[in-house]
């Protein structure tokens, strides 16, 4: 019988680049469950798969309630359907969101560079002469 890996808090912070606060974030979330040896929590290989996930899915932008739900529809449906189907909808919605971003953000940066022309067209003329006080 083989024994499975098991990390502690800070072996999993340490292979995944994150703090072990970050890992009893998500544990508090309810992402992940570590067991107990003794005191001390004990990550497995299926936790760490789980993180590995929970980390590529707030890259992606999604909230910690759809990575959740997700996560969990892998553990109840082993024919990972409802699963697929759900990240099939996540996935539409996060990129028709990114594509709306990116819209926004190419709306501005045009923006930008047409204020910025005309900062520096403005810095090319000549100042106006200072116009003298009528004096009377």
């Amino acid at each position: 019988m083989t024994q499975e890996r098991l990390y502690t808090v800070t072996e999993l912070a340490s292979e995944l680049g994150m703090t072990a606060r970050a890992i009893r974030f998500y544990e508090d979330k309810g992402l992940i469950t570590p067991q107990r040896a003794g005191t001390t929590r004990v990550y497995s290989v299926r936790d760490r798969a789980r993180m590995i996930l929970i980390l590529r899915g707030k890259r992606l932008g999604f909230s910690l309630s759809t990575i959740k739900e997700y996560l969990d529809l892998y553990d109840t449906d082993i024919t990972q359907h409802a699963q697929l189907k759900l990240l099939l909808g996540s996935i539409s919605k996060r990129r028709a969101q990114l594509v709306a971003q990116r819209q926004a953000i190419d709306e501005a940066l045009s923006e930008l560079s047409g204020i910025a022309v005309q900062t520096e067209a403005a810095l090319q003329r000549p100042a106006p002469r200072a116009r003298r006080a009528a004096s009377g």
